[in-house]
């Protein structure tokens, strides 16, 4: 929350969503970059190589961080308060996010999309690792394959919001979870792997992107988007952990395809909520929804 806050604070509304899309566009291209620098240091240099990629990475955004003036952010913007604001107004009390009904189900959809979403790619790898006895490369192209195709999806973002609206990209996100667990579920070879992985990139690649600008156009005027964004966050962070719990025990069950099926079809509920709900959801840009 804090980086989405600082982002809006830096480039104000109008500009949110395009610059949201250019920095997951940086944050999965470094992910493929971090990848094949564990691949290359843990060949030549063991565990100690990837602990000193990890110290070094975080220097370097300490660095970046620090490279920001404060003169630059617009404290005011940054906290959700809308910018045709001519004095700096008080947020509205916590209240404003239980009194959103927009809010609260998009937090559900949230809960709903991770708890689904969460456990499949490492289900995957752990399941190919198991049977091809490889499992760096097999963590390796399962995660890969991911991230390239959350660049793709990350860089076509700002034109497809711009073009269908943000709740075309919230249908398209939600949908491509229920299809990713049909196809996992119904595929056993190695080749499964590809298209199950691209739409994780689809999915959880367009979510990312959405969520953020929904919030912010949700609680515009009110001060409250990090706070708002944190408990959407912190929503989905129940689903996401909780899910490895349900999809161990599915897999104990009845195998890897019963835990695709279930937490792809778990998944379709998100959809419909969406569905019902999605003009309170993801309202246009500029327009404060009433609670």
């Amino acid at each position: 929350p804090a980086l989405m806050g600082l982002t809006l604070g830096l480039v104000g509304q109008n500009a949110f969503s395009r610059q949201i899309s250019h920095n997951e566009v940086w944050n999965h291209t470094g992910n493929v970059f971090s990848l094949f620098c564990v691949y290359w240091l843990a060949e030549h240099f063991g565990q100690n190589g990837v602990v000193w990629l990890m110290l070094a990475s975080a220097a370097a955004a300490i660095v970046s961080a620090l490279a920001i003036r404060p003169s630059e952010i617009d404290q005011k913007i940054a906290r959700g308060f809308a910018s045709n604001d001519e004095n700096t107004p008080q947020p509205a009390g916590f209240k404003v996010l239980a009194n959103s009904r927009g809010m609260i189900v998009l937090a559900l959809i949230m809960m709903i999309f991770h708890f689904g979403n969460a456990p499949i790619s490492r289900l995957i790898a752990q399941n190919f690792s198991i049977q091809m006895d490889s499992p760096f490369q097999t963590t390796a192209i399962t995660t890969g394959i991911s991230q390239l195709s959350m660049i793709v999806v990350a860089a076509c973002a700002p034109m497809l919001i711009r073009r269908f609206g943000l709740s075309s990209i919230f249908f398209i996100a939600l949908l491509a979870l229920p299809i990713r667990g049909v196809i996992a579920g119904s595929f056993s070879s190695f080749a499964a792997i590809y298209p199950v992985q691209i739409l994780d990139g689809v999915g959880a690649g367009l979510i990312g992107i959405a969520t953020p600008i929904a919030v912010e156009r949700i609680l515009l005027g009110s001060g409250r988007f990090n706070v708002g964004l944190a408990a959407v966050m912190t929503v989905q962070g129940i689903g996401a952990s909780s899910s490895n719990i349900v999809a161990g025990w599915l897999t104990e069950k009845g195998g890897y395809s019963l835990a695709y099926l279930v937490h792809g079809g778990v998944a379709a509920l998100a959809l419909i909520l969406f569905v019902a709900y999605r003009s309170q959801i993801a309202p246009k840009e500029g327009q404060k929804k009433e609670a």
